[in-house]
């Protein structure tokens, strides 16, 4: 599967987990709900996903590093 749709399904998942932990510990607050869980999600992706990251990163760069093909 591509890197980049791995890890951003990864980061999705992660972030309706989190959400869903958020509200069921009491958070009813909507703004609050979304902020906490954005934080969290996005620091433990940080730690969780950095495997999805780097291959994400690697595949990108290999994409921009590729030569174009020149149209004569």
């Amino acid at each position: 599967m591509h890197p980049v749709l791995v890890y951003t399904l990864s980061r999705i998942g992660l972030f309706v987990v989190t959400l869903g932990v958020l509200y069921l510990l009491g958070l009813t607050n909507p703004l609050i709900l979304m902020l906490g869980a954005f934080l969290i999600s996005g620091l433990a992706s940080y730690v969780l996903l950095s495997k999805q990251r780097d291959a994400m990163s690697e595949r990108i760069s290999d994409k921009l590093d590729r030569p174009k093909p020149q149209d004569d």
